[in-house]
């Protein structure tokens, strides 16, 4: 059985300066979007860190492995998966796991059917990402939870013609009662955002952490992600555990105050001569 996976969460990655073009749109979303060439430093610099080419979630429940198995994931369900991603990834043979919305399929700045079916063709995994996109889902009732994952997968395994069995939560907030709706959904492997290595059984579900990437963050910062570094492991588990506590403390208003210091950030970086990797 899998002990410990190095899975790396991305969103999009979109031409510098064109955050708006794909995924959800605004200062807290666009954080966590990559320019074009970003993304190819990236993904050279995982490559150096590699013993084996990155696996898929499908790969690990079929033969679980105990051999650094290191993954890529990208969430919502944006358009650039088919516009940049998928080609950056092909060109190193690697597979990519694309998480998708299911109400917005089709829409502004979200990957389509065709799109979706396409991936799915070329050896990618498409995988639920839930049906509306919940801030807080593990606020949600279990009927809610029920209704999220169930609807995006009637609506994945209508495009692609077989069940799906992958998803990823939304928003960063994670319990159990999420994973167990999942498998009761028929989800067989769960990726949350809880930046650990390790993984654990929820009903018929393997959970998985990530450890998320953003825009500023160097490309070194990916490969000793992927070479299991566990220095850098435990002071992004210290962080995340932080804004864990300040969420429970602050709930709904959490979501507000995130929102206007990304967007007193971004005007910032947007002065002429800012650095915005400071």
């Amino acid at each position: 059985m899998t002990t410990r996976a190095f899975t790396l969460l991305y969103h999009d990655v979109v031409p510098e300066g064109r955050w708006e073009s794909s995924g959800f749109e605004g200062a807290d979303a666009d954080v966590y979007k990559l320019d074009c060439a970003d993304f190819r430093r990236h993904l050279a610099a995982i490559a150096q860190s590699l013993r084996h080419p990155p696996t898929t979630g499908p790969a690990l429940l079929a033969r679980p492995s105990t051999e650094h198995p290191v993954l890529i994931t990208f969430d919502d369900g944006g358009v650039s998966a088919a516009l940049y991603i998928a080609d950056m990834l092909e060109e190193r043979a690697w597979k990519g796991h694309f998480f998708v919305t299911g109400c917005r399929i089709g829409t502004s700045g979200f990957l389509d059917r065709n799109q979706i079916r396409d991936l799915h063709q070329r050896g990618h995994i498409i995988g639920s990402h839930s049906y509306s996109h919940p801030l807080r889902m593990a606020h949600c009732s279990a009927e809610q939870l029920d209704d999220e994952w169930r609807r995006s997968a009637l609506v994945l395994t209508d495009i692609l013609g077989e069940p799906i069995q992958v998803a990823s939560v939304p928003g960063g907030d994670y319990s159990r009662q999420v994973a167990v709706a999942a498998s009761r959904a028929g989800i067989k492997l769960l990726f949350n955002s809880e930046p650990v290595t390790r993984t654990q059984i929820v009903e018929d579900c393997l959970v998985l952490g990530r450890i998320t990437v953003k825009r500023g963050h160097q490309p070194k910062r990916s490969s000793a992600i992927a070479a299991g570094n566990r220095q850098l492991q435990i002071r992004a588990y210290l962080f995340w555990s932080a804004k864990k506590v300040a969420k429970q403390l602050l709930g709904r208003m959490w979501l507000r105050v995130r929102v206007i210091l990304l967007e007193h950030r971004a005007k910032k970086d947007a002065r002429p001569g800012a650095d915005s990797r400071n």
